[in-house]
């Protein structure tokens, strides 16, 4: 019998906003909803009244219009909403008054907040900035801006009237942004002159010039002086001059199609006297343009409607996170992950939105735990790795910090270990609910999740989200428990992207998802459905392994490899190799330390153990560095892509490109 980690208490429960809707269910439809999976099985069962009560319960404004579903067979092709009419940034700032909107802290030390009423105003003042430079509805506005509160005023100022937002984070290289921008041809460009990271000031304005230049698009750049008290220094531009220049005599092209205005955001975006007004728009009118990985060719472009962006987001920060008004919602992220438009969402259930920019690994570790600390997270949101890596370097927030409002500590970005699990009830908080959560980019939100009023068990996402008809097939299309398969979902959701840019008949986004199983959206997670009804995923399937024609899950070896102490991190790939696939290995370990023949034999006896001989890597091999994502995603598809002497088509898109060098012409890999 396993036990969990946690369980709610009772006045948990009863607390929880997912207890109110539930009894509101209960009495308006005469359903006894025993336990959760009952509940799960009839918001599937009833989508169209079921996402209609998750309108009223969330308080969403706009007209629902009458029509709630119509083709609601197809996928995709449905039409939710056909009727509603709603504005995304107007739910955002429904709130009014003195209370923390927005916290924003930096690893240099940087400080901010600004109250709902002060968002308010510096929102009023974006719109009409845009508006006076001629942006319409439909208009693709673009960011290259690092987590900071002029990122999020610009979304919501572009949002209000309509016009369509993306954004990058200022890390990426030039032609990562060119990759992603020129495909959505943006007629503002939002862009910071310098941002921080692990105790460096990195000047990006040369970048920005460049980007600028060549996106014949951009009518107009606005700078957001974020560096300007450090050493970087101010941007000055002259407005309006064939050759622009800043106050190091760098000199940027012309604009190849008009003369490229630049702004301040002091001189173009704050008008105090601003009044701020909402146009409400069709349910599915475009609200933003995210971008796949781009690891294996050009990001595919996928653009996602405002109302099933805030009707699945405001569902899960209700239902699934437990997000109150007031609260003091964290996560850490950049502008150029899903997780930063999730946690901006957040101002729409009236909680506090906690921004923070720069290494999380400052002040030796501390810096996040001190911004829990100090303003008194009640949600701590973070990627798994970063869980990990905590527990690898023994941070133990717990000793070190007060954090007696934290309820939740929240993770996505890749399956969480179940050491990691352990990880946060010991060194974190005994009384915390973790919810691990998987679901992607391409929906705004995700299909398997936490819940507070269930148990958490080690290693397992505790459920499937209410609304989700999420199902785990075997090839053949067969549901499948107790077993590992393709997760997949049976029926359509409202957060499913419109379409993809350039892509006009929708091959593209059939082949994305539908391909697999026609009619039902596969989304590439090799999964099991436990005995609790809970999730445990274990990777990505298209870099599931495959020796011997058996297919094994990679994360299955991470979760045993990487309790090790030895190792700091791990990734491994399929490599074809006499007529077959066998595993190999690759770590990264602690400064001063060698992979030794008795380390090789101690990690091999671990995954030995713990799993099957079938997961025993052939070879183990030691490298400096794993390549990642800029998301913080190891690579495994281009890991092997380089082992087998093909080209990596997208090496913008990575975080440490140069990292790939180590798995090239490998010796150890001839034999």
């Amino acid at each position: 019998m396993i036990e969990p980690l946690w369980i709610p208490t009772l006045e948990g429960i009863a607390s929880a906003r997912i207890t109110a809707f539930t009894q509101l269910l209960r009495e308006k439809y005469s359903q006894n909803f025993p336990d959760y999976r009952s509940l799960w099985r009839w918001s599937i069962a009833n989508k169209e009244v079921f996402w209609r009560e998750v309108w009223d319960f969330c308080g969403i404004v706009g007209d629902k219009g009458e029509r709630t579903l119509v083709d609601g067979h197809l996928m995709p092709g449905a039409a939710w909403f056909p009727d509603a009419r709603l504005n995304f940034a107007e739910n955002l700032l429904q709130k009014r008054g003195p209370d923390d909107a927005l916290v924003f802290w930096n690893e240099a030390g940087d400080r901010r907040r600004l109250s709902f009423d002060e968002l308010r105003g510096s929102v009023a003042g974006v719109q009409q900035a845009l508006k006076a430079a001629g942006v319409a509805a439909g208009d693709r506005i673009a960011s290259i801006l690092p987590n900071i509160p002029e990122a999020a005023i610009a979304m919501l100022g572009a949002t209000s009237i309509g016009a369509v937002w993306s954004s990058s984070s200022p890390d990426f290289g030039v032609q990562g942004v060119l990759d992603r921008f020129m495909q959505i041809e943006p007629k503002i460009l939002f862009a910071v002159n310098g941002y921080f990271y692990n105790g460096k000031v990195v000047d990006t304005r040369d970048k920005v010039f460049e980007i600028a230049a060549r996106l014949p698009s951009v009518e107009l750049v606005v700078w957001v002086e974020n560096v300007a008290n450090h050493p970087v220094g101010a941007v000055q531009p002259r407005i309006g001059s064939d050759s622009i220049s800043d106050n190091r005599g760098i000199n940027a092209p012309t604009n190849t199609s008009s003369v490229l205005a630049f702004s301040t955001w002091n001189a173009c975006c704050r008008n105090s006297a601003a009044e701020l007004s909402f146009e409400r728009f069709p349910f599915n009118h475009p609200l933003v343009i995210v971008f796949s990985s781009g690891t294996t060719g050009l990001p595919k472009c996928m653009v996602q409607g405002a109302g099933g962006t805030l009707l699945q987001q405001m569902k899960e920060h209700a239902l699934h996170a437990d997000v109150h008004d007031g609260d003091r919602f964290f996560y850490f992220s950049t502008t150029g992950w899903v997780m930063w438009n999730w946690l901006i969402t957040g101002l729409a259930a009236g909680a506090a939105c906690m921004l923070y920019d720069g290494s999380p690994f400052a002040e030796q570790g501390r810096v996040l735990w001190d911004f829990a600390e100090a303003e008194r997270f009640t949600h701590f949101g973070t990627s798994a790795k970063y869980i990990d890596a905590c527990k690898k370097a023994g941070v133990v927030p717990r000793r070190s910090h007060e954090l007696p409002a934290l309820r939740a500590v929240l993770s996505t970005g890749s399956p969480l270990l179940p050491e990691s699990f352990d990880y946060v009830y010991q060194c974190v908080k005994s009384d915390v609910h973790l919810g691990s959560l998987s679901g992607g980019t391409e929906i705004m939100s995700a299909f398997v999740l936490g819940n507070p009023t269930l148990p958490v068990y080690r290693g397992e996402i505790q459920c499937r989200g209410l609304g989700m008809a999420v199902d785990v097939f075997d090839d053949n299309g067969e549901s499948l428990r107790g077993a590992m398969g393709e997760l997949v979902c049976t029926q359509s959701f409202p957060s499913m992207p419109l379409y993809f840019m350039a892509d006009p008949d929708g091959a593209r986004y059939r082949a994305a998802y539908f391909e697999r199983f026609p009619q039902l959206w596969c989304h590439g997670d090799w999964s099991q459905i436990t005995e609790h009804d809970g999730m445990v995923i274990v990777g990505r399937s298209d870099a599931t392994l495959n020796p011997g024609g058996v297919r094994i899950g990679t994360g299955e070896i991470y979760r045993q490899v990487e309790t090790l102490d030895e190792v700091i991190e791990s990734i491994v790939i399929g490599q074809n190799f006499q007529g077959d696939a066998r595993v190999v290995l690759f770590v990264k370990l602690l400064d001063g330390i060698t992979l030794t023949a008795a380390l090789t034999e101690k990690i091999k006896q671990r995954i030995r153990e713990h799993t099957t001989p079938r997961h025993v890597p052939s070879k183990v091999v030691q490298v400096s560095d794993i390549p990642r994502t800029k998301s913080g995603k190891i690579v495994e598809l281009a890991v092997r892509d380089v082992v087998h002497g093909r080209a990596v088509k997208n090496m913008d898109a990575m975080a440490n490109p140069e990292a790939l060098e180590f798995f090239r012409n490998r010796i150890e890999l001839t034999s």
